[in-house]
């Protein structure tokens, strides 16, 4: 069974790479085409633009243009790569006890790039821009209730109560609702004869050493001008996922740096009806999910593979839980037997649109087969899966969401959740998740996260898989000491060294 399971993964790893998907070794490196010529070192450190687009980092939807965001722009916090808030333009903050009144105090002296002073005003502006009906963050703020300020003071008050609020905050705070606002950032946007420009911005407040003293941005207008301006060398960098739905193949020579992300690919039960009713089937399945192995294959390693819902790099994962859900093909085995149900049949519905997905559902589908369990792969459009999904219409789903940094599981997991498919109704887990919500930074959400995963190793309403990777391309041995984090691929850019 293991030769028969290491063919078809080799099967599988031919057929994905063949289909365009670009492995990676190490978040610092990627397999090098010594077809492609050493472009001259003159080139200029470029990144690419879609000046028809809105830079505007909160309203704006075009991926690369949201890219240059970080050098334009800064949050009140950010959210480092262990899910952590670090202070920004925030100076320090407090909350009230039920944890629905939150008040923060801006760094004083601190101006706009247009020289618009920073106040608790301006930012509470920028806010409400970002969870307006066209705001780009009107989901993630659903809970806020009303946002307020006077002068260097900033309150917000939730619906909900909300422990980690702070790392909802790493919102880009920009001036105004126009295309390209001017921000607090490290850089500032602007026209030359070439086209347009970023170039540091005298006394940043951060005082950092950068690398770059301008940076060209190389205008394009489509996906496939931007693919072949990198390829070319036109471009030196690009922020990317490499296993989207119709996710753009890169040719030359060039790095991969991964960075983690909160995109969690699960499997989901119905557990309302069918075989997953039980708990003990629910946990078996999972247990007998080889979660490595899809990674490795049809993820090509730009994924971390997880049994909880948090990512492991989180200080909220429990590796003691992880553990005891972990890889045990046998005990499907057993619980089918157990249970009368060796060869009972089930339904695994995917969405046909993305291939990693696809492939991963038949790699489930195998292992889950190699313990017993006849499953049957329904690969469906976007709309059909969907549709499927809200009729109750499954055994089993492949899912995907993006969780936010918080991690906030209730929209899977709890009974009204907006994700929950499955249909679980349990009021200790509801309790569970509103204690974990609502719980303070640090041990306390330790805690509270800890609880919930006990009970989950018991009931495992949904069985978590993977969370993606997003990579950074760059040019062969053109940059070092990259250390891109979700949301700023930017992040200690103070570091970089040029070759």
């Amino acid at each position: 069974m293991r030769r028969l399971l290491s063919l078809f993964l080799a099967v599988l790893l031919l057929t994905l790479s063949a289909c365009g998907a670009q492995p990676a070794s190490s978040a610092s490196s990627a397999p090098e085409d010594t077809s492609q010529e050493e472009l001259p070192e003159t080139t200029p450190f470029t990144l690419p633009v879609f000046p028809d687009f809105s830079l505007h980092p909160t309203l704006g939807a075009n991926r690369a243009n949201l890219t240059l965001s970080p050098l334009l722009y800064e949050g009140l916090f950010l959210v480092d790569e262990s899910y952590q808030a670090i202070p920004v333009l925030c100076e320090r903050y407090s909350v009230s006890e039920d944890k629905l009144v939150w008040t923060f105090i801006i760094r004083s002296g601190l101006t706009f790039s247009d020289g618009t002073p920073l106040t608790g005003q301006t930012v509470a502006d920028a806010l409400e821009l970002a969870r307006s009906e066209q705001g780009r963050y009107r989901t993630r703020l659903a809970d806020v209730s009303s946002i307020t300020a006077e002068e260097n003071t900033l309150t917000i008050t939730l619906s909900r109560p909300n422990g980690s609020l702070p790392c909802l905050l790493d919102i880009p705070i920009a001036h105004g609702s126009g295309d390209r606002p001017s921000g607090t950032g490290p850089y500032v946007l602007s026209s030359s004869d070439e086209g347009l420009v970023l170039t540091q911005r005298p006394g940043w407040w951060q005082n950092k050493d950068l690398p770059f003293e301008t940076i060209p941005l190389y205008s394009v207008s489509k996906s496939d001008e931007l693919t072949y301006a990198f390829d070319t060398g036109n471009i030196s960098l690009l922020d990317v996922d490499l296993m989207a739905t119709n996710a753009m193949g890169y040719g030359g020579n060039y790095q991969t740096w991964d960075y983690t992300t909160t995109d969690l690919i699960y499997l989901g039960f119905n557990t309302a009806s069918g075989v997953c009713r039980s708990a003990q089937v629910r946990l078996a399945i999972s247990a007998a999910i080889d979660r490595q192995a899809i990674t490795q294959t049809t993820y090509a390693s730009h994924a971390v593979a997880a049994t909880l819902p948090v990512h492991p790099d989180s200080s909220l994962y429990s590796q003691d839980s992880a553990q005891r859900l972990g890889y045990n093909p046998d005990v499907l085995a057993q619980q089918l037997e157990e249970l009368g149900l060796a060869g009972k049949e089930v339904r695994l519905l995917v969405n046909s649109e993305n291939e990693a997905k696809v492939s991963a559902a038949q790699l489930i589908a195998y292992q889950l087969g190699s313990a017993g369990l006849t499953v049957t792969v329904e690969q469906l459009s976007y709309e059909d899966f969907t549709a499927a999904l809200g009729k109750g219409d499954f055994d089993l789903y492949l899912g995907e969401t993006v969780l936010t940094a918080d991690f906030d599981l209730a929209p899977l997991l709890s009974s009204s959740g907006s994700l929950n498919y499955g249909r679980w109704k349990n009021a200790e887990t509801d309790g569970l998740l509103s204690a974990m919500h609502s719980a303070i930074q640090g041990e306390p959400k330790r805690q509270a996260a800890q609880a919930l995963f006990t009970h989950l190793e018991q009931q495992l309403p949904m069985a978590p898989l993977l969370f993606k990777n997003g990579s950074v391309l760059t040019k062969w041995g053109r940059l070092t000491q990259l250390n891109p984090i979700r949301n700023n691929v930017f992040y200690q850019l103070e570091n970089w060294i040029i070759q």
